[in-house]
């Protein structure tokens, strides 16, 4: 099988350089979790990443390869915890990056959510599951699926009787998906109701100039699936313009020839949640815009003061409402408050960060949401050189912004008819507009 072949080629090309340590840090610099894998590195290489955080103006602007005189620190930053990894030698970064991902999904689906609390709540689990997850270094179980037969996920009662029989959440037997050629699906599988749900989850980056035009546009969309069928079922799904898509990622249970001669996705579906696709729709002229923001920002020459006033508008939203909208400004160190005023939702502002907040909510046609007011400057203070940038976050349900549809599923190999649906949503990845 093909993605046997390079998933064998890509373990061979790190055969030699291994991930040695992961280091867990909180927002404020915590280091509250370590893994060793290989000899013990001490906590004082993360002084080098401190640095590079200490550089950036937010967390998303820390570089996730930082070269030291004897490591690199790879890292990524997912629900509020930095994930830094330690290498000795030359790796390919996105091959870390991804079993980082692949870390931080399988403490999200064992524990509900990946938080430090979580984390610390699971401390033994968390130790277990990355002892399989890594063997001295190399990647081995990193199917959820499989990981549960060998690590069992937590419940009271579990924890309850294993504090009191002394007893661990490691299976005793080896799970049935590693001895097959299927290693990503457990065997003998049963539900009493059969469900295959697929959520097309898109995420608009986009640069919007100071009169309206769009400078860069992207979407980065992902496919989630929940698969909860049994025996062993053979799925095709196919969309109704799967020429949109570029530079698609697949799960390795898709079969690639398939998808390169008739652009079907044919599988056999792993048990429970899992991505089956990832990809990118880079065409200028295909990526809508689904808001715009008309902006006056302006201060004066030897003035202690100056004037905000911004209204945010559904555009291209294909009939469905705009919600989530919430909209952060990194204003001038000059900026000492804001004296403003909003049609809808409420704000808040920082004077010690100089970040301005306002969450919007949803956004009716009808009256659109509007802030406005005056910005106090230090006094003496020099006119702010350039004018804040426009961070805006939103979310839209039931709406792939690409386009993307999703055609027909069907399952053979199996007898029962499944439930099944589709739901779209598409949100904002790093949506900025200058001002």
């Amino acid at each position: 099988m093909l993605w046997l072949h390079l998933y064998g080629n890509a373990l061979k090309g790190v055969a030699e350089k291994m991930i040695h340590s992961l280091f867990l840090i909180n927002c404020s610099g915590d280091i509250f979790l370590e893994k060793h894998w290989k000899s013990v590195v001490s906590q004082s290489v993360c002084d080098y990443f401190f640095e590079a955080q200490e550089k950036a103006i937010d967390v998303e602007n820390v570089p996730p390869v930082i070269p030291t005189p004897h490591h690199y620190l790879i890292s990524i930053y997912r629900d509020k915890i930095f994930f830094v990894s330690v290498i000795q030698t030359e790796v390919p970064p996105l091959f870390v990056i991804e079993f980082l991902h692949r870390v931080a999904d399988t403490f999200q689906d064992y524990f509900g959510e990946c938080s430090e609390t979580a984390i610390k709540d699971n401390v033994v689990i968390v130790y277990e599951l990355l002892e399989e997850m890594l063997d001295n270094g190399f990647p081995l179980a990193t199917e959820s699926n499989i990981l549960k037969e060998l690590i069992k996920p937590p419940t009271i009662l579990r924890s309850v009787v294993n504090s009191i029989t002394g007893s661990s959440n490691v299976g005793d037997t080896l799970p049935t998906g590693q001895l097959s050629n299927i290693p990503w699906r457990r065997a003998g599988v049963k539900y009493t109701n059969n469900e295959a749900y697929f959520d097309v989850i898109e995420e608009i980056d986009a640069i919007i100039d100071k009169s309206g035009s769009t400078v860069f546009a992207e979407i980065q969309g992902v496919i989630d699936s929940c698969i909860k069928l049994s025996g062993m079922p053979d799925l095709s799904l196919s969309f109704m313009n799967p020429r949109l898509l570029d530079d698609v990622s697949f799960h390795p249970c898709i079969r690639f020839k398939r998808w390169e001669s008739e652009r079907v996705l044919s599988f056999i579906p792993p048990d429970g949640n899992f991505r089956l696709i990832s990809y990118r729709v880079s065409s200028q002229n295909l990526v809508a815009i689904p808001v715009y923001v008309k902006h006056l920002i302006s201060f004066k020459e030897n003035s202690s003061s100056g004037r905000f006033d911004v209204t945010i508008g559904p555009k291209q939203n294909m009939g469905k409402t705009v919600e989530g909208v919430v909209m952060t400004v990194h204003m001038p160190k000059a900026v000492l408050n804001m004296n403003l005023t909003a049609t809808q939702g409420g704000y808040t502002f920082d004077p010690v960060t100089k970040v301005l907040t306002w969450d919007v909510g949803k956004i009716t046609p009808q009256k659109l949401p509007n802030l406005k007011g005056i910005v106090n400057l230090q006094s003496g203070a020099p006119k702010p050189e350039e004018n804040p940038s426009l961070n805006i976050q939103f979310k839209i349900q039931q709406l792939a912004i690409s386009g993307l549809k999703v055609n027909r599923l069907d399952m053979y190999g199996e007898k029962y008819k499944p439930f099944k649906g589709v739901k779209y949503i598409t949100k904002a990845g790093k949506f900025q507009v200058r001002t």
